[in-house]
């Protein structure tokens, strides 16, 4: 599909801040010279065309539920039959071949620890692979927003640092309810939060409200049109990984999420002897070259050059889907 100017500005302009008012759509399309007819067929083409996933929320790591990272040894002669396994897990929400001898890296999302355990352990049997399986345990900048164009608003760099608040806020059974009636996204429809309210038996301006005070806790980190990475032009994505001395490692992590090309920094528990790894970081870019010389300006920059690491570029997209919060 080809992208016109009206399309960019929309993917631009409304990753984040999604407007929280009856008419949605209609607001937008004020401030981009559209009607709301406009803007929700331009939506529709673009999520047929693959581009957009869904209109609504992104919600910070175990806020609402239990995730984790896990990560397998596939024979190349073993990958569809292993991949068509993990696939089937409807908590699995991202699934990626990647570049290192743990080739395959998956995300499962579900409503408790236990659920999370429990698609592991199937995963497991099915594979009979050993499975490395990396819980988060502090992140420090999360941000999945796409700029076209390079003009994109961007979120403030401030550290997510699970120490920095007495506690970080999370979701509440009713707040679950919501967060998994718009799983899917909101409606392509004049009125979606309508819709949303009708489904919960609650009014739409406590669907409003309440959204609201989700995204400024920070268990939705954010709100607006979430994209496709691949289909927008970032084909040369890299996990990069440092083993760094548990006392030294949130500074770090501070520093590395400061570069304004990171979009994800985070700490994860070691896997021994197999994984030494436990600071991780995502660039996406267009260009491998470039996404390799930014891996070398952070090792720079945060002081890290001499640390153990690698650098795993994605090879094969298999899934990539919004978070789901039922039981497993």
């Amino acid at each position: 599909m080809q992208l016109t100017d009206c399309d960019m500005r929309l993917i631009e302009n409304w990753q984040r801040g999604f407007p929280l008012v009856p008419h949605p759509y209609s607001a937008i399309g004020s401030k981009v010279g559209l009607s709301e007819a406009d803007v929700i067929e331009r939506l529709r083409k673009l999520k047929m065309a693959g581009i957009l996933v869904r209109v609504g929320a992104t919600v910070r790591p175990n806020a609402a539920g239990a995730s984790t990272l896990a990560a397998l040894r596939v024979p190349s002669e073993c990958m569809d039959d292993v991949v068509a396994i993990i696939n089937a897990e409807p908590s699995v929400t991202h699934n990626y071949e990647r570049e290192h001898a743990f080739n395959l890296w998956f995300v499962v999302t579900a409503a408790d620890r236990g659920s999370v355990d429990r698609v592991l352990g199937r995963i497991g049997t099915q594979t009979g692979l050993d499975l490395l399986n990396l819980p988060l345990q502090r992140s420090y900048f999360i941000d999945l927003g796409f700029a076209v164009n390079g003009q994109a608003s961007q979120p403030a760099r401030r550290p997510e640092v699970a120490g920095a608040k007495p506690a970080l806020p999370r979701a509440s059974e009713a707040d679950r309810r919501l967060l998994r009636a718009i799983e899917n996204g909101l409606p392509l429809a004049p009125m979606p939060y309508r819709r949303i309210a009708a489904d919960l038996g609650i009014g739409q301006s406590a669907v409003m409200h309440r959204l609201a005070s989700l995204s400024e806790s920070g268990v939705i980190s954010r709100f607006g049109l979430i994209v496709r990475h691949h289909e927008l032009g970032f084909t040369a994505n890299a996990m990069a990984v440092w083993d760094i001395a548990d006392a030294e490692v949130d500074a770090v992590g501070e520093r590395i999420a400061a570069f304004p090309f990171v979009t994800l920094c985070y700490r994860r528990q070691r896997h021994l002897p197999q994984w030494p790894y436990n600071l991780f970081c995502m660039i996406h870019g267009r260009e491998r070259a470039a996404t390799q010389r930014h891996v070398d300006e952070i090792a720079q920059g945060a002081r890290i050059a001499t640390r153990p690491h690698a650098v795993l570029f994605s090879s094969r997209r298999f899934k990539q889907r919004g978070a789901t919060f039922a039981q497993a």
